[in-house]
Parts: structure tokens; C-alpha cells; sequence
């Protein structure tokens, strides 16, 4: 587990692809768990140890993930995500280049449990939330593109419906439109940075994550985003 940032009263974590970040279904050890025994560890604490989960990422995307390790700090978190206090930047990886190179995207989308799945609909209607987010392409190599993502909105599968509607679904995405999946079964979406006012301390925090190790493709549209670093 890689923490890269943690405090008296939060602790970020940068989440394999794979990983679920809280217990569902499945049965598998979800993250929080794994933060919790990582806290008993560092501190040799005996008895239960406090984490309390902020946001979720979904299974298939790494990244950035913020914890509470109080519960003073855990519900003001949790009224800040809700008032869009919290700004998270996501890099996203597509086989198509959108029609313009960035650009505000609104939809309405209807979640649907039965195969969790979002759809996006011509008009609201009952079910249908709207969501925003703004994108702009950082990169491009010969067969892929990196777009920079910044959500203004928080809903489920947001980025993977509302970029899969103009076109440009998300590298291994089969759910929204791609045709091949990642080897690891991933999709090319990481959380890649994550800031705020500190909720207890009232300091800027802003934290980013490095893109997944080793793989050539992510590493290579990284270096044509920043062409100053690229040696």
C-alpha cells in the first residue's frame, strides 16, 4: 500500500487498479481495511483503529484516495465533498481524439443497479442526474491520447459515461464503448491529484499521484505533457 500523504487526521493513498476501496459484495479486503491495518502497524496500537471513508474510486481506476483517521475530520470531509470544496483532477487515456481539444461537458445520466452501468439521455427525466465535467488533451502519442479531467459534478461512472458519449471511450473500458481490454484489467483512468483546505488545520493541501510504474504507455504520454522533463 502507498501512502503518500497523512496527518493527525487524514491519510491519502494512492489505490492499485483492482483494489475496491470499501467491503461490498465480493468479499475481497477492500483498502480501508488495508489502511487500518497499516495505521496498527506504524503505531502499535492495540484495539480497533478509526478509518473512516470520504469518497469511493471505482474498482478498475487507480489513484488518489483520502481517508479520515477521525471523526472530527471525517464529517467535515464528508461536507466538503459534498459542497465541492474538495477539487480532483483525473488523467484519462483514449484511443480517439476528442473533436476539440478541451471543452465543458454536460449530460443527464441515469444510473442503472441491474448491470452497474450509466447511461447518458438526450433530456432529464426523473432518474437523471446532471453532470459536468471540464477536459482538456495534455498529450498524444501515435495511437493514443491523455486528457486532463476536472470534475464539477460527482456522480457514478461520470467520467467513463460522459467521455465515452462524445466518442473517446476510456483505454480498456469495455463497459463504455472501448474494444480491448488492459491486460491487467484496468482501465487507463487514475485519480491524479486531489486538493483542499485542510478540514482541521485550515492548511492548502494538494497531492499528487505518479502515473502506474512500469507501464510504458502512461510513462510516455506523461513525458509529452510536460516536454521540459522529457531528457
Amino acid at each position: 500500500m502507498e501512502v503518500v500523504y497523512e496527518d493527525n487526521h487524514i491519510i491519502i493513498v494512492n489505490k492499485r487498479p483492482g483494489e475496491i476501496v470499501q467491503g461490498d459484495k465480493t468479499g475481497d479486503r477492500p483498502l480501508s481495511d488495508m489502511v487500518k491495518d497499516w495505521l496498527k502497524e506504524k503505531y502499535t496500537k492495540p484495539g480497533n483503529v478509526f478509518v473512516g471513508v470520504v469518497h469511493r474510486l471505482d474498482r478498475p481506476v487507480g489513484g488518489l484516495v483520502v481517508f479520515a483517521k477521525t471523526s472530527k475530520a471525517l464529517t467535515r470531509l464528508n461536507d466538503m465533498f459534498r459542497r465541492g470544496d474538495v477539487h480532483k483532477t483525473y488523467w484519462a487515456i483514449t484511443r480517439n481524439m476528442p473533436q476539440q481539444p478541451e471543452a465543458l461537458l454536460t449530460h443527464h445520466l441515469v444510473p442503472v443497479e441491474r448491470n452497474n452501468k450509466t447511461y447518458v439521455v438526450d433530456k432529464p427525466e426523473t432518474r437523471s442526474k446532471e453532470a459536468r465535467l471540464k477536459y482538456r488533451l495534455i498529450a498524444s502519442g501515435d495511437r493514443y491520447h491523455l486528457l486532463e479531467v476536472t470534475l464539477l459534478t460527482g456522480r457514478k461512472h461520470q467520467i467513463r459515461a460522459q467521455l465515452s458519449a462524445i466518442g473517446c471511450p476510456i483505454k480498456g473500458d469495455l463497459k463504455y464503448g472501448d474494444k480491448r481490454s488492459n491486460p491487467d484489467g484496468s482501465i487507463s483512468l487514475i485519480a491524479r491529484s486531489i486538493e483542499f483546505v485542510h478540514p482541521v488545520s485550515g492548511q492548502d493541501i494538494k497531492v499528487t499521484a505518479h502515473v502506474p510504474e512500469g507501464d510504458v504507455l502512461w510513462e510516455a504520454l506523461e513525458r509529452k505533457s510536460n516536454p521540459e522533463t522529457d531528457n
